[in-house]
């Protein structure tokens, strides 16, 4: 159930109850749109704020998964099926939500995940997101179909962004793309390979057909064309071929010193492949229900990636993110951060820049609240016995 239909369901559960006489008519008849990023309680709260600003092609291409959009689904209801067992009497006045991977501190471990095409939601794209990701000292993951270059991106952001990539299927455009970024000081390659066999965007195509603009008057390409993209510049077309192989993770590992993180693994058969071809990290993801409809949620396949990697090198989370709990429940699962996609893409569609350090800021009270009644004083005490 998405975010909107329960707020309609409250209010109408609100309306039919005795509270109804404690409310003025008018307070059941909206959705409590948020007129400015503080005004959002929730990051839930930016989501029809973003839909009403954003062009219904580019809100498409978003918001939808694929198929019946069933993994789209599960991945919300995988965290609302997880309990917590928090615990009492506990100094909790000061709380360290901070983390350190890669030799690198971290002030909280929700993380920025890679989302492409960002200038499809906000004119400031990635550059907003960016400087977002700045102000708050938050881990950003630039997407290889990033409408802002790398360098820019690092530029705004004070620092080198990781840097997911879609691999070129050409040798050569591989070398390209990995010395480019090397170049510009990006410390993680995130090889994603979740949608190497294509995948099926069914609901966005429907949805699409509703946009009646013409696109060229903004753009020449679509959100999934490489070609305007500034990372594959210099670079023939083609990526994310069908017929790659774990070679292609050997290659990059002797391709580069940047460390390498494995993108898009739901088993632990594929974590024990990766830790064996010499990934630095793994990221458990369904790409967010745009892969494939598995119907299974990442926050299930964690403990199955987990058991693959047995803590030899750090597994990260992202799908279906909406509080500070989930992102406490996945940490006590095991997972080393969390990230989030569609949260922070509401708030830049809805606000820019303000927008998304207003889902950081949110997203970070809620975890040091939840750290706080569960009795946890610090990311490394989140362990499996607060969940029931």
């Amino acid at each position: 159930m998405n975010s909107r239909n329960s707020r309609r369901q409250f209010f109408g559960f609100l309306a039919a109850s005795p509270l109804a006489a404690l409310l003025n008519a008018d307070d059941l008849k909206h959705d409590d749109i948020p007129a400015t990023a503080k005004d959002a309680l929730n990051v839930m709260d930016f989501e029809e704020a973003a839909r009403r600003r954003i062009p219904i092609a580019h809100w498409a291409y978003m918001t939808t998964g694929v198929d019946d959009d069933s993994t789209l689904r599960a991945n919300r209801e995988g965290y609302l099926k997880i309990k917590l067992r928090p615990r009492r009497l506990v100094d909790v006045s000061k709380v360290d939500t901070s983390i350190e991977l890669f030799g690198v501190k971290w002030e909280s471990p929700v993380y920025i995940s890679a989302c492409g095409s960002q200038r499809a939601f906000h004119p400031d794209g990635e550059l907003g997101t960016a400087r977002a990701a700045k102000a708050k000292n938050a881990l950003q993951m630039l997407s290889t179909v990033s409408s802002t270059s790398v360098e820019d991106v690092a530029a705004a952001l004070g620092r080198p962004p990781w840097y997911q990539m879609y691999a070129p299927t050409s040798v050569a455009g591989l070398e390209t793309m990995v010395r480019r970024v090397e170049a510009a000081g990006c410390p993680v390659l995130v090889l994603t390979v979740d949608v190497n066999p294509g995948r099926n965007t069914e609901t966005e195509r429907r949805l699409r057909k509703a946009d009646t603009r013409q696109c060229s008057t903004c753009h020449t390409a679509g959100p999934n064309n490489d070609s305007t993209k500034p990372m594959f510049k210099g670079i023939e077309r083609g990526r994310n071929s069908p017929a790659f192989t774990w070679e292609l993770v050997d290659r990059l590992r002797n391709m580069t010193r940047m460390k390498l993180v494995i993108k898009g693994l739901e088993t632990h058969e594929d974590a024990e492949l990766a830790v064996e071809h010499g990934a630095d990290g793994i990221v458990c993801s369904n790409h967010g229900g745009r892969a494939m409809d598995s119907c299974r949620p990442s926050i299930e396949s964690l403990s199955d990636v987990l058991a693959g990697a047995r803590g030899r090198v750090p597994v990260l989370v992202d799908g279906g993110v909406r509080r500070g709990s989930d992102a406490f429940k996945a940490l006590a699962m095991g997972a080393k951060a969390v990230g989030i996609g569609r949260p922070y893409l509401w708030g830049l569609g809805a606000f820019g820049q303000e927008g998304v350090e207003r889902v950081i800021d949110i997203l970070r009270a809620e975890l040091t609240l939840t750290m706080k009644q569960c009795g946890t004083r610090s990311v490394s005490e989140i362990t499996k016995s607060y969940l029931a």
